[in-house]
């Protein structure tokens, strides 16, 4: 919740490379594809991005979204606590005109005929919008209807937004700052009822005062917490690239990543065993590292991720080697796929001298063998053979990490019919 609600005030605040900052219940809309500027966890290359941070502690909010006529776009909506609780759009429900009211705890009052309640587990949350682009001859499409989307209040007297609380000016130290943030912002957005009772065991911590009791801490709460902090961070970067997650070819299949949401289930959202852990303890670790290395991901269900620091030998992806990552037959999938590269260890987007930050089966003038099959190039420089640079996903000098993403996955992603091929280093 922390990084996620830090990332909040950030975009309300600053923006985000191509998303401008936007205020409380306003769409910040980028103009194009996000790039290396756009320094967010894991951000994708196949979507413009139009989002939206909501406070509803001033009264619900209506959205409304145009017809796309058929064009991929979804709108997830996620909770203070990084909860996927809600999806409109293709997948979840269709790409013809739709009206939402979003609610927030506690709202009990009449939904207008022909819309459809949306109810915010906490009174912040965000929407986070995609909309399928092909080059930049498509964006003029894309902004139109970036722009036909509105976000109002629903009571024309509502009283303005509370924000986000701010955490005490007194405390110092990042450590000591980070519980802070957590004291407080727990306290303004409550998770489920049993994830409450799971917090009673924070007490000791000072985590459950309504008054701040960091600036005036003993050494040793002070040593604990410190302590505490780092060997927490190290354990959440443990899961978050040596988890025990079965793996295909050197990939991890992250199908199960968004799934720890066991409490809210609004529009969209599929609450089947498949798509939930019913484990908490195993939630919680899973949460951690599913913001650490991508916040604000979809269910599988909705777009499938793939990811791998290594090669399909086990060795790690290194930018002073040369790749190859051969598909006999491409991911099954309804709507669209790619892979895109980040470095390590912020798994931004890296520039590279032709803009190329993600390949896929939208990219134009590939070159496909002829059985059908198509191999792309994983490497620094631009490869010598003309068919081979057109298949050419350029590496950061350094470490890396590739994501492949299928948009609207078919079953066989799933239940095991199709397999990831590994990434092959070239022998020099």
């Amino acid at each position: 919740m922390v990084f996620n609600l830090n990332e909040v005030d950030r975009f309300t605040r600053e923006g985000m490379g191509s998303l401008p900052a936007a205020a409380f219940n306003r769409f910040s809309h980028a103009t194009g594809l996000a790039g290396p500027q756009d320094t967010f966890v894991s951000v994708n290359n196949d979507t413009v991005y139009s989002v939206a941070q909501l406070d509803l502690s001033g009264g619900p909010l209506l959205l409304h979204v145009p017809d796309t006529a058929g064009r991929y776009y979804v709108l997830q909506f996620v909770d203070a606590w990084t909860n996927n609780f809600a999806y409109a759009g293709r997948r979840a429900t269709g790409t013809a005109a739709g009206s939402y009211l979003l609610t927030g705890p506690g709202w009990s009052g009449e939904v207008p005929a022909s819309v459809t309640r949306i109810a915010a587990p906490t009174a912040v949350a965000s929407i986070v919008g995609r909309w399928a682009c092909d080059n930049t001859g498509d964006l003029a499409a894309v902004q139109a209807l970036q722009q036909a989307v509105t976000l109002e209040p629903f009571d024309a007297d509502a009283p303005p937004p509370a924000g986000l609380p701010a955490p005490h000016g007194g405390v110092d130290g990042s450590e000591l700052l980070f519980f802070e943030k957590l004291r407080t912002w727990m306290r303004a957005f409550p998770p489920s009822t049993a994830d409450r009772a799971y917090q009673e065991r924070f007490a000791p911590l000072g985590l459950l005062e309504e008054a701040t009791p960091y600036p005036a801490a003993s050494a040793d709460l002070i040593a604990a917490l410190t302590a505490g902090y780092h060997e927490g961070k190290e354990r959440v970067e443990h899961a978050t690239t040596r988890s025990d997650s079965p793996e295909q070819n050197g990939w991890k299949p992250a199908y199960d990543a968004f799934n720890y949401n066991l409490d809210f289930f609004q529009t969209g959202t599929l609450n089947t065993p498949q798509w939930v852990i019913a484990d908490r303890a195993t939630a919680r670790i899973v949460r951690a590292a599913s913001a650490r290395a991508g916040l604000w991901g979809n269910h599988a269900y909705e777009a499938a991720y793939a990811m791998t620091w290594n090669d399909g030998d086990n060795r790690p992806l290194d930018g002073t080697q040369t790749y190859t990552l051969t598909f006999s037959t491409p991911p099954p999938v309804d709507a669209f796929w790619s892979i895109t590269m980040y470095d390590l260890p912020d798994y931004y987007l890296v520039e590279n001298p032709i803009d190329r930050y993600s390949i896929g089966d939208r990219t134009p003038h590939l070159h496909h063998a002829p059985d059908g099959s198509l191999t792309l190039y994983l490497q620094p420089q631009r490869p010598t053979a003309p068919e081979a640079a057109a298949n050419w996903l350029p590496t950061p000098p350094g470490r890396f990490r590739p994501v492949l993403r299928m948009y609207q996955p078919c079953p066989a992603v799933f239940d095991g019919t199709y397999t990831l091929p590994p990434i092959t280093r070239v022998p020099r």
